[in-house]
């Protein structure tokens, strides 16, 4: 299969580049030379038909990922179906399916079925979950089988893969050597993965055959997303040996997979203070020669529980702000429970705002919606703000049930509407433009 990457090398612009062009408002020109350097990659798996296109990487709009998926606590294919559907509602641009209870190949295909999304995964979760049911020690993961699920997957339809490689032998030692962490691990599928090489004292197959992963990858033509196994779980340990080891190795295997063909991500960071977030991102950047960023979080405090998703947005835009090309969205149940419908409309809420915030910083050119929400409101014109809200239907409802005396204002001032009153003043001679 030739790749989006491998085409853009070749000079061919695909319906795909073209799609992301159009939905970005640029031209194909700046999208086929970006793919070409693995700057913006596509995952559009060829073998699921009726997807949505999504362009992720340098000079794009910030790209929303949900996550959604089972647990052994709760395993309710309806409930991940609705999750689904509402995260395509309120604006997801990519879904991950991570499920870990229940049949595993039924949720994935379930979730494929309904919904128009890429989808992406981890194959650590149910290569475990699957050697656990059989064998009841998730020691005994036989690196073959590993590779079979994974094209297993990939023939499911999914567009992107988490996987990881950049845990190695060196990666753990760093992680002895300094002592742990205060927050522990915090990936299920590098902590699982890391358990493997220690109880069998081998070397992850994924990083030592990471040929052949970018071989499946680029078979399908789905993003290599490298996974961070080793990220921070909290404050204390962000920018540690052992995250810094994973993270340049996962650089490293970027720019070797791009050189293979394969389009591919980097994953990062996890828990991380506000003033560390640009080195971050600038670190990433510069080491995988500009690769996608794909962000967890970040989560910049540990004391947010409840509100996580408040705590992520503060995160995320800042993230975006310095060049964050997908954020994973984080939910109030994060940290504490499995996320329901509820937590996943907010978690996208909350994400997609902080997107936003972090674009119109990173794009100045990008301003003009801000500017026509702020005429509107100025001209308390509500039927035409609504236009350029990001919730109009939360606007909307805000209004209707709390409804002012005088219709062209809003219950918060009332008689002393400070909008109403400067357009007395100077609304008959308005000359002010920029």
């Amino acid at each position: 299969m030739t790749t989006q990457l491998e085409h853009a090398r070749n000079g061919f612009l695909t319906e795909e580049m073209q799609a992301v062009a159009e939905t970005e408002g640029i031209t194909g020109e700046f999208v086929l030379a970006h793919t070409a350097t693995g700057e913006i990659v596509i995952p559009c798996n060829p073998g699921r038909k009726h997807q949505k296109i999504v362009g992720i990487g340098k000079g794009l709009r910030t790209k929303i990922n949900a996550s959604i998926g089972t647990s052994s606590d709760i395993c309710d294919l309806e409930l991940e179906v609705e999750k689904a559907k509402a995260a395509r509602e309120e604006g997801a641009d990519t879904l991950m399916e991570l499920s870990t209870g229940g049949n595993l190949d039924e949720i994935r295909r379930t979730i494929l079925s309904c919904t128009d999304l890429p989808v992406g995964n981890v194959p650590l979760y149910q290569a475990f979950q699957e050697t656990i049911q059989k064998y009841k020690n998730p020691a005994k993961l036989d690196p073959e089988y590993l590779f079979e699920l994974i094209e297993r997957q990939l023939e499911d339809g999914l567009s992107f893969m988490a996987i990881h490689c950049g845990i190695n032998q060196y990666t753990i030692e760093r992680l002895r050597k300094q002592g742990f962490r205060y927050g522990g691990l915090a990936s299920k599928g590098g902590t699982y993965m890391v358990a493997w090489m220690d109880i069998n004292k081998r070397e992850n197959p994924l990083y030592e055959q990471f040929d052949r992963v970018c071989g499946l990858m680029k078979k399908y033509d789905a993003v290599l997303s490298l996974g961070n196994g080793i990220r921070a779980g909290a404050i204390h340990d962000s920018h540690d040996r052992a995250q810094m080891a994973e993270m340049i190795i996962n650089c490293e295997l970027a720019e070797i997979g791009r050189g293979m063909g394969c389009q591919t991500m980097v994953e990062g960071p996890g828990h991380v203070p506000l003033d560390e977030i640009e080195a971050n991102i600038l670190l990433e950047k510069r080491m995988s020669g500009n690769a996608p960023y794909y962000v967890l979080g970040p989560i910049p405090c540990d004391t947010g529980a409840g509100y996580d998703h408040i705590t992520a947005a503060i995160g995320a835009a800042s993230s975006a702000r310095f060049g964050a090309d997908l954020i994973c969205y984080i939910t109030p149940a994060e940290h504490l429970a499995l996320p329901d419908v509820k937590d996943v409309r907010e978690g996208v809420r909350a994400t997609r705002l902080a997107a936003r915030i972090g674009d119109i910083s990173k794009y100045p050119d990008r301003r003009e919606n801000e500017k026509q929400a702020a005429l509107a409101r100025r001209d308390m014109r509500w039927d035409d703000l609504e236009k350029f809200l990001l919730f109009p239907d939360i606007a909307r409802n805000t209004r209707q049930t709390r409804i002012p005396l005088q219709k062209e204002t809003c219950t918060m001032c009332g008689d002393f509407c400070a909008m109403k009153k400067g357009m007395e003043i100077f609304g008959t001679d308005i000359t002010y433009k920029r």
